[in-house]
């Protein structure tokens, strides 16, 4: 991944957008009027048939959590699309050699891992140096990567300091087999790439969804990818 990318502009966004997307995202009636909607859909209102999955990005996940942390997003079937890798990795990896390369990686994702998965998140696949991983809900995405950035502190190999940095997403991304998809995961891709090391940008839609009051914000207001539309907002995110 390129490297010379653009910093963030100085100026911090106001922290209301994330404040109005989690008083709207745990708004019981806006809740409610979804779950009476879906009923009216084909499928199982229940998340638990084919259809009813089907194009979501969290499937048969966003039933178990729905009725334990009920939200908009999971009734939608939207989910946030979370995307790591690691900083000036594949330089280090071709001098230090496939033996080393290996051992780096196992305990990366010895690192990395535990804490999507204790934040209920779902690992979709592992991409090396990074993984594509799935959650019900940005907070949780959010809360994972900065837990496993400090997990990853504390690894290193032959002088090579791991530094992850990560991209969050929120979309219906087409499910393939146990894969996924679709304009939202190359969008999800193209804002982690975006990152520079130690750094998680979200786009405008996972900020509006984003939970958490504590949240602090940078727009990168030169950002600019390859398959990712003009209208899409991203942002450096540090709680």
């Amino acid at each position: 991944m390129d490297e010379n990318l653009p910093e963030a502009a100085d100026a911090e966004e106001p922290s209301g957008i994330a404040a109005r997307g989690r008083r709207l995202n745990r708004d019981p009636k806006l809740v409610e009027g979804i779950r009476k909607l879906r009923r009216l859909l084909p499928g199982d209102d229940r998340f638990g048939d084919p259809l009813s999955t089907s194009g979501t990005v969290v499937g048969q996940r966003i039933g178990e959590l729905a009725a334990e942390r009920p939200s908009v997003l999971g009734e939608t079937g939207l989910g946030a699309i979370l995307f790591t890798d690691l900083v000036d990795f594949s330089d280090w990896a071709m001098a230090a050699g496939d033996d080393a390369t290996l051992v780096l990686l196992r305990e990366v994702a010895e690192a990395i891992e535990p804490p999507v998965r204790d934040h209920a998140g779902e690992i979709v696949k592992r991409l090396g140096d990074g993984m594509m991983a799935v959650f019900s809900d940005p907070a949780d995405a959010l809360e994972a990567v900065h837990e496993a950035c400090e997990r990853l502190a504390s690894v290193e190999a032959d002088g090579y300091q791991p530094r992850m940095r990560a991209g969050i997403h929120v979309g219906r991304p087409r499910k393939l087999g146990g894969d996924y998809l679709g304009v939202d995961v190359n969008i999800a891709a193209r804002v982690a790439e975006g990152a520079s090391a130690d750094e998680v940008l979200v786009s405008d839609r996972a900020l509006e969804a984003l939970e958490g009051a504590d949240v602090k914000t940078k727009r990168k207001r030169l950002f600019r990818a390859k398959g990712v539309p003009d209208e899409v907002t991203v942002y450096s995110v540090k709680t």
